[in-house]
């Protein structure tokens, strides 16, 4: 059996507020739309499953997120998910300028959680509370250009 990640999916509650963040950090979309059927019913598990949606991917071509809101069911709101909580923790990117990287979260709104760490003099990370709430890990390989 051969396996592969196809994609991370993220419910937001705001579509193009999402988009707009992940398109500005450097992520293409390759597909928007709306999804409902009965086929999304069944493969979802929701009645009545209907979602705006954004497939994103990232420049190198090897990951993407897609992104959906809900037209119904409702949304349902939770609390963001703490770096200690069980289940979905982050989504992580590697930056080649994690500056330039925080001043593009910045202009939507967001900051790190605490602080840019330095971690052996290998990285420079940080994890970003972005648009719903989602966690961001910005990391950047000082190996890089050594």
């Amino acid at each position: 059996m051969t396996i592969r990640l196809e994609n991370v999916a993220i419910a937001v509650r705001d579509l193009d507020a999402a988009v707009s963040f992940f398109v500005d950090l450097g992520l293409t979309v390759v597909g928007q739309g709306t999804v409902s059927g009965e086929w999304a019913d069944t493969a979802v598990g929701l009645d009545g499953n209907h979602v705006r949606m954004a497939m994103l991917q990232t420049p190198d071509d090897q990951a993407r997120i897609e992104l959906f809101e809900y037209i119904h069911p409702e949304a349902i709101e939770t609390e963001p998910t703490r770096p200690n909580e069980i289940g979905m923790h982050r989504i992580a990117f590697a930056v080649d300028d994690i500056d330039a990287a925080l001043e593009t979260v910045a202009a939507h709104g967001f900051g790190p959680l605490r602080g840019v760490a330095t971690y052996e003099d290998l990285y420079r990370l940080t994890y970003v509370r972005g648009p719903s709430g989602i966690i961001v890990m910005l990391a950047q390989d000082l190996t890089r250009g050594r």
